[in-house]
This record gives structure tokens, sequence and C-alpha cells, in this order.
């Protein structure tokens, strides 16, 4: 029988609910939670993990993969430098992942060009006071920076939702119906393009603090900015100083360099700035389930899952 060991922190809960979901899609594969693992380290396989202690991935000397419980690996390969970097570790994806990003993300644009922080603010102040919107989906722009998978999902998603879409990546994509742009060649011309833009990049040394002053400045006048990628990529005080100035209309962030987001933040009480705690594709149990069964299949096939951890490339 094959095994899966699970650790999620600050969630005792969740290996029962994973073991319930494999208990009922796929019984042959075996779910233990990780104080067990840990004592009888050569029957695990693989194991599912959200920021694991230190060390205890290098002492499961049976393990076949490691799968992240999120799209990024950062809580593994930053934190632990003796995770078994010999063997796939897995992101997190599947089509419920896609799909919970791309109706994010619709929701963000919308909100941003219909100026729902606004109305937020006058629904707490019980002020009845009309506001003229001018935009719609017609009139705006969006651009992905980061075209993988969920880049991809979105992208498509949001033009047959009426928003003209284009994106940006590090080497050259082709999307029915979006533009593309690649290299550092493309990125200006990309930006002066863009009204509304979204960051879904991963985060490696060429990405953080991407999202700055030049970045902002050079969107389309009054843009937005939504960022479901990482915290490291934006240069917060950049970011604030272009809401304040007015070069930004609106942003609409749901990661951050510290989470949970410290409560002293300026960015929690910016009239501009709609806050969500990390939940953009945020999947079912069941969905990850689903998601870590066709993995497992694949691999028992001799066959290489897609979204495996790339070394060299840092996502």
């Amino acid at each position: 029988m094959v095994s899966i060991a699970v650790y999620v922190e600050d969630d005792a809960d969740y290996p029962r609910q994973v073991k319930e979901a494999f208990a009922e899609r796929a019984p042959d594969i075996h779910v233990v939670d990780w104080a067990t693992a840990m004592g009888a380290p050569d029957s695990i396989d693989y194991a599912l993990v959200w920021m694991p202690p230190i060390g205890d991935l290098a002492r499961l000397p049976a393990l076949r993969a490691v799968f992240s419980l999120s799209a990024g690996v950062d809580h593994i390969v930053a934190r632990d430098p003796d995770w078994p970097a010999c063997l796939p570790l897995i992101r997190m994806a599947g089509e419920e992942t896609g799909r919970l990003m791309a109706d994010y993300l619709l929701w963000a644009c919308i909100s941003t060009i219909r100026g729902a922080r606004g109305w937020a603010l006058q629904q707490n102040e019980r002020v009845w006071k009309r506001m003229v919107v001018t935009r719609s989906t017609a009139d705006c722009v969006v651009g992905i920076m980061g075209l993988g998978q969920l880049g991809r999902y979105a992208a498509r998603h949001l033009n047959r939702c009426g928003f003209a879409v284009q994106g940006w990546s590090r080497s050259p994509k082709v999307i029915e119906g979006v533009r593309t742009f690649d290299g550092a060649a493309g990125l200006e011309p990309f930006l002066a393009g863009t009204d509304i833009l979204i960051c879904l990049l991963p985060n490696t040394p060429q990405t953080r603090n991407i999202i700055n002053a030049r970045v902002l400045r050079a969107l389309r006048p009054g843009g937005a900015f939504i960022n479901v990628g990482r915290g490291e990529h934006v240069v917060e005080s950049d970011l604030l100083s272009a809401l304040d100035d007015g070069v930004l209309s609106a942003a609409v962030l749901d990661v951050f360099q510290h989470e949970p987001l410290p409560v002293t933040s300026p960015l929690w009480a910016h009239p501009s700035v709609i806050v969500t705690p990390h939940i953009a594709s945020q999947a079912s149990v069941v969905a990850r389930v689903d998601y870590l069964i066709g993995c497992i299949r694949s691999m028992q096939r001799g066959e290489r899952p897609e979204q495996i951890f790339d070394i060299s490339r840092g996502y």
C-alpha cells in the first residue's frame, strides 16, 4: 500500500480531512499524520506539507516525492536547507485551483473599475452618495505578469468575460486571444498598454521587488494593481506612494511579505486598497486530494507530473 504523510502548520485537523477524502476516493493510498510518519520513516512514500518542521523531510528515506500544499514552495526550499532536492517537489495545482484564481481576478478587476472600495467605505459611514463610473470591461486592458498554468487560465477567463488581455513572461508564450510580450525588451511596451496590472509571477531572485515605482508609473494613467503572486514582488513604499499620488487608482492585494499582515500596516486602512488574507486560489480538500491522486497515479505509471519545481529556474 502506498502511504502519504501530511503536515500542515497551525491546522491540526487538516490531516484528518485529507485522510477522509483519500479513504473515499483512493482507499489504496494510506494517509498518516506527521508524528506517525516520524515514528516509522521507512514506510512513507509521499509527503504533503505546509511549513514542515526543518529537517523532517530529510528523515524520510523512502520518500518518492514531496507535495506542496500551495502553488509556492518557499515554505520548503527557503526554510529548510536539508530538504531532499533530489526528489520531485510538486506544486499544488488542478482545475479547481485555476477556476478559483480566475474568478478571484475577475472579481478584483471589476472591483477596481467599479470603485468597490469606495462603496464599502461609504456603506461603513452610512453615506448615500452616487459616484459616476465611466469604465467597463470593454474599456480596460488587463496585463498579467506571469503566464504559467494559473496565468494562462486567468488570461483566457478574463478575455471571455470581455476584457482585452495581454501577458508578459520571461520566455515567449502563445495564448489564443491574448497579446503576449516576453523578456526585458517586452516589459516596457507591455506596461504602457496596461490599465490593470496583475502579478502572478513566481518568487525568484529575479522577480523580487519587480513591482516598483518604475513599473507602476509606466502603466496607463489611473491604473490599478492586483497582487496574487508573492508579497516579495512588491516594494510596498513605492506602491503606497503611487496610490497616494494618484498614479494608481486602486489596489487589490492577496499576498504580503509578512503574513498575517501586521495590524500596524497602512494597507489595512488605505482608502484605495482591498486586502484579502491569501485566499485567491485556496481549493477545497477534495479538489486537492483529487490532484494528488492524479499525480501519484501518473508517477506509478512512470510519468512525470507537470508542476515540478525546477531548481535552476527557481519555480
